[in-house]
């Protein structure tokens, strides 16, 4: 073997280590998650800390809690916007708002939530659809960190272009500034967007079942986890929703070819939404 196909054998033991250190320390567990995406974080964190070794790393997990915290913010899958894939939520408009409109209550869980910026898009659009007061949200994600911001929501100005713009395209009937407030640097959503909303820590790999929710939003977070972890969270989200539920997974994420494709029909193949069977 070479210097440099030695050097990769350690660092891949290493990281097989500090996944193990995480699970039976702290009960954090990403034995399932795809290896690629987490090596990539954990070097990076190894870099930006400074650290000489990933074992030194393994060290700070067992005794150091702020260092945990850190490694486990970088974990977290944070890339989100408003209204992202303004199509997915023109489709939720016309043809799953309706179906809502048909329960007396509505129960939405969206599921690796980040920072907040799709729940406040969700809150907006059935506000907008006059259904947000018979509604609750649980907005969750395993990051106590990226949840305290996204319960804060605030976020930088300069992201309110992009916003606006995935506003409109996604059939937005107001302006989108009457749902926020802003200062030089940030601005900070209307409070009234989480009067509906419970953000709370769900740790999709270990935690159990939501029962009787009717619509399910997971988006761009399957996608770094292994085809077992994948099928046994899509058994989450099947035992979580109601017969006739709708399911709405990342454009890059499908449930074709998992153990649970039977149990629901597609109602749109492009945008991955889907519907629990009867």
């Amino acid at each position: 073997m070479t210097d440099r196909e030695i050097e990769l054998e350690n660092e891949n033991i290493e990281v097989e280590l500090l996944i193990e250190a995480l699970v039976k320390k702290h009960g954090f567990d990403f034995r399932d998650y795809s290896r690629v995406h987490i090596k990539r974080r954990i070097l990076e964190v190894k870099q930006r800390l400074r650290y000489e070794s990933i074992s030194m790393m393994i060290k700070d997990i067992i005794y150091d809690r702020e260092f945990l915290n850190k490694l486990l913010l970088s974990f977290s899958i944070n890339y989100t916007e408003m209204f992202r894939d303004p199509d997915v939520y023109l489709f939720m408009r016309n043809e799953i708002i309706d179906l809502l409109r048909t329960f007396p209550f509505v129960k939405i869980w969206h599921a690796g939530c980040s920072t907040g910026e799709e729940v406040y898009s969700l809150a907006i659009m059935l506000k907008e659809a006059g259904i947000y007061n018979k509604t609750q949200i649980y907005a969750t994600d395993f990051n106590d960190k990226v949840l305290k911001m996204a319960e804060d929501g605030i976020y930088p100005i300069e992201y309110v272009k992009n916003y606006t713009s995935n506003y409109q395209q996604a059939g937005g009937k107001e302006s989108f500034s009457d749902y926020y407030i802003a200062d030089d640097n940030n601005v900070i959503m209307d409070s009234s967007l989480r009067k509906k909303v419970v953000f709370a820590n769900h740790n999709l790999v270990t935690d159990g079942v939501f029962g009787e929710i009717h619509l399910i939003m997971c988006r761009n977070v399957l996608i770094y986890f292994n085809k077992n972890l994948q099928d046994r969270v899509l058994h989450l989200f099947k035992d979580s929703l109601c017969n006739g539920g709708v399911l709405c997974l990342g454009t890059k994420e499908t449930i074709e070819n998992s153990t649970a494709e039977s149990d629901f029909e597609t109602l749109d193949k492009k945008l991955k939404i889907y519907r629990l069977k009867y």
